[in-house]
């Protein structure tokens, strides 16, 4: 299984609707949320090329970006392949 890591802020309901993807999906994430630890958000910045809205998902440390690319990834069935589920 891939390593999926998603940074996300509490009230955002883009990062709801992307961890609910994962989660109907069975898909284990690690959570990390840039408000309760601003400086998680730098790190996320740097790690998506200067993207800083949130969520910013992260599949085996590549950067696919954010919850419409998600889905979008899952509507053309590229999604369990690069969650190692194809």
């Amino acid at each position: 299984m891939a390593e999926v890591v998603i940074y996300t802020s509490p009230f955002c309901p883009y990062c709801h609707r992307a961890k609910k993807l994962l989660d109907q999906k069975g898909v284990a994430y690690e959570e990390i949320d840039v408000i309760s630890d601003p400086s998680r958000r730098e790190e996320m910045v740097q790690r998506a090329s200067g993207r800083y809205t949130v969520p910013q998902i992260f599949i085996d440390g590549q950067g696919i970006g954010g919850s419409d690319d998600l889905h979008a990834l899952e509507r053309q069935g590229k999604l369990d392949g690069l969650l190692g589920r194809a």
